[in-house]
């Protein structure tokens, strides 16, 4: 059986490039993932690697889209591999049932993993350099009615309210209540 992996980071992004690729090659069954690929846990991932069975084939744009790292790259590899799956990475031309595909992909994924710690190292150059320059705050502070807020909390340590009951109430995460929380001294 012939499976197609699709990933992209966000929502908001598009897979209908890679759909289109699958259409292609006459795919068989696709599972997307709308997800950041910075580790393995992604649904569709795990749905993926579950389904498939021995003799099948595993295609993706680019090893990017499987794994953002070498050790994760080389562990899903393993995983099909020791599944008796091949893997095909269609812009590296890499396939996994060959012995200089294996060693492309090992190449290959390093260069990704080298690619994604140069943007996150710039990323964080350009942060602090923006910091410095006064032009960097962080992300905007969420605004409530901070008098409300002390009154909430109040009869939460009384035991009258729930902490989920004021979260829903300001429309606020777990870490931001127990952050204000804290630094109100309550």
């Amino acid at each position: 059986m012939k499976v197609y992996y699709c990933r992209c980071s966000t929502i908001e992004q598009n897979e209908a490039r890679q759909i289109e690729q699958a259409k292609e090659l006459n795919i068989d069954k696709i599972f997307i993932d709308k997800a950041s690929g910075k580790n393995t846990n992604r649904e569709q991932l795990k749905n993926m690697l579950s389904f498939v069975r021995e003799g099948d084939t595993v295609y993706c744009s680019d090893i990017s889209r499987i794994a953002r790292n070498t050790k994760d790259l080389l562990n899903i590899t393993q995983e099909l591999d020791d599944k008796g799956v091949a893997f095909v990475s269609l812009k590296e031309s890499i396939d996994t049932n060959t012995p200089q595909g294996k060693f492309m992909l090992t190449v290959f994924g390093a260069m990704a993993e080298l690619e994604r710690e140069s943007i996150l190292q710039r990323q964080r150059e350009g942060i602090e350099i923006a910091k410095a320059n006064g032009k960097y705050k962080g992300r905007t502070r969420i605004k409530f009615d901070e008098e409300a807020f002390k009154e909430y909390c109040k009869e939460w340590r009384e035991g009258k309210r729930t902490a989920v009951s004021i979260m829903r109430k300001f429309n606020i995460s777990s870490p931001t209540f127990y952050r204000r929380v804290k630094e109100l001294n309550f």
